[in-house]
């Protein structure tokens, strides 16, 4: 199944746990626990929590990404897709009302 199309990303907050909070442009809102990742080599250097904290929504890509190349794919957040062991874990906080 492909993810639909994600409306823009207009904020990304860094939260305890090494999650992030991503809002889009609709009021949809995701918290993106990336535990999971840190064992991979883009991922590892985020343990440190002054480089977590550094996340913000790219304005050239439109994914959420920190300096050094860590970035995540704003169509599988929105989707809140299960992608399994080993990967980000998605919530939905606040879904759109708009249909």
């Amino acid at each position: 199944m492909e993810p639909a199309i994600a409306p823009e990303m207009i904020a990304a907050t860094a939260r305890p746990g090494h999650v992030v909070r991503v809002m889009f442009a609709d009021g949809e809102v995701r918290d993106v626990d990336i535990t999971p990742l840190l064992d991979t080599e883009v991922f590892a250097p985020l343990r440190d929590p002054k480089a977590f904290e550094q996340v913000a929504v790219d304005d050239e890509t439109g994914t959420i990404a920190w300096p050094g190349g860590a970035d995540l794919d704003p169509a599988v957040i929105y989707a809140a897709m299960d992608l399994g062991p080993n990967k980000a874990r998605i919530k939905v906080l606040a879904p759109s009302l708009a249909a």
